[in-house]
């Protein structure tokens, strides 16, 4: 069973919110050749299924198929499942809010699952952490931004059984990689909060934001507040 074009719609008209009042593609794209980084394949790929593809071709010239120009392509391509597809859009300039995959809509996130299959919380993609600027400022991640991440999975969980089991193997293979670093798992709890999955032991405990590292060129940066000034939010 896979979700359809009207699930995706049901999904886009719900999942509106903002990943933060800031505007996180201006603070990484000084770093990444003036580009966000969650807006150019030179990074992220975005990854669609037939339901969601139908959907976005019937209602915008946005999106076309990812024609990878190397090896690292090559290999997203090849390894994708048989109801997914690969897609590009024109670029951060010609962005369509209304037309953004759900992919775009949750990077960097993904929902966390334990090992008793519960969906605890927001994980994310850690591949990005020199690159990513929302990962080294979780602070900034906005409550009603987490609130639709939530809702928009659990809909498509229910009418798409893959892409559940897909992410409890994927938050399997994080907890592998955490513990090979030993290093804790940051998650945002589904209720806003911090949680630390420990390595090896895969305990969940709450956390706080100090114990979580920052990364790249973000690492030295201070730390921004998690509500930006009124003055810079009327700006």
């Amino acid at each position: 069973m896979a979700a359809g074009p009207e699930i995706y719609r049901r999904i886009y008209d719900n999942f509106r919110a903002a990943i933060s009042r800031y505007d996180c593609g201006q603070k990484c794209a000084p770093h990444n050749n003036g580009e966000p980084v969650c807006c150019t394949t030179k990074h992220a790929v975005p990854i669609v299924d037939k339901g969601e593809w139908k959907l976005l071709r019937s209602r915008t010239k946005l999106w076309r198929p990812y024609k990878p120009q190397d090896a690292a392509g090559r290999e997203i391509v090849s390894t994708l499942h048989k109801d997914c597809k690969a897609v590009e859009c024109k670029g951060a300039r010609f962005c369509e809010r209304d037309n953004r995959s759900m992919s775009c809509r949750t990077f960097p996130f993904f929902p966390y699952f334990t090992r008793a299959r519960e969906f605890v919380g927001l994980a994310y993609y850690w591949t990005f952490e020199d690159r990513c600027w929302i990962m080294s400022n979780l602070q900034v991640v906005d409550r009603e931004f987490i609130r639709e991440f939530i809702d928009a999975y659990e809909l498509l969980f229910q009418y798409d059984e893959d892409e559940k089991e897909g992410l409890i193997e994927h938050s399997a293979y994080m907890r592998r990689v955490f513990t090979r670093w030993n290093r804790i798992i940051p998650l945002i709890g589904r209720d806003g909060g911090y949680l630390a999955v420990e390595p090896r032991t895969h305990v969940i405990r709450p956390a706080r934001l100090e114990e979580f590292e920052r990364h790249g060129p973000y690492k030295d940066e201070p730390p921004v507040p998690a509500t930006p000034p009124i003055s810079a939010a009327a700006e």
